[in-house]
């Protein structure tokens, strides 16, 4: 019922009433965001960024499951229950979660005495210099896109190399190759139709 109603290139919300109801709201509400991969950016963003006064104005309370497509596949029936089948499988562990995991397993079966342990350093502290701490300040208001900080080993601090604006396809240009650099970027994009803006550091 829901594929024939999307417009090539369009996005959409999309409200569908569930036949099953909650004693405070009423009747249960799956809410649709469809957002094609092929619609222009402009209109990807304002959808996401938009999403959640949506849902805050019909009432969060009602809305009882979410689907997200970006094709048309994605909000047939098949692709609602593909979505159920996802939402209850154990989520995937990444290699370091793994590594973990077996490293609990083999220390739970492991007598490790006194004798055997070993201490080892959990960090080195160098101070942040203030102009590094008021480019940091300035990248969680949105000043800045992007910094570059450095250790100066001799002083025992960590300095700010730079702090600008740089599209994601030019940040390779800011990677020295011939020194060690911390670098904070605030990326800009939509996560299953949510405008969300996520700082990534390296």
């Amino acid at each position: 019922m829901i594929k024939p109603l999307i417009v090539e290139n369009q996005p959409a919300y999309i409200l569908y009433r569930l036949d099953t109801k909650s004693p405070d709201s009423g009747y249960d509400w799956l809410f649709i965001s469809w957002s094609p991969d092929t619609a222009p950016v402009r209109q990807k963003m304002l959808y996401a960024s938009t999403k959640a006064t949506l849902k805050q104005e019909f009432g969060t309370a009602s809305i009882k499951e979410e689907l997200h497509g970006t094709v048309p596949e994605d909000i047939t029936l098949d692709g609602y229950h593909k979505h159920k089948r996802n939402d209850t499988a154990p989520v995937p562990l990444t290699t370091a979660e793994e590594e973990l995991a077996e490293l609990k397993k083999t220390t739970a079966t492991t007598d490790y005495s006194v004798e055997t342990r070993h201490q080892t350093l959990s960090g080195v502290a160098f101070p942040v210099t203030d102009e590094a701490k008021q480019a940091i300040t300035e990248l969680g208001k949105g000043i800045h896109e992007y910094i570059q900080l450095k250790i100066e080993l001799e002083e025992e601090k960590i300095h700010l190399v730079t702090a600008c604006d740089v599209s994601l396809d030019k940040l390779p240009t800011k990677v020295p190759s011939d020194a060690a650099r911390y670098h904070l970027y605030n990326f800009k994009h939509t996560h299953e139709g949510d405008y969300t803006e996520s700082i990534g550091k390296r």
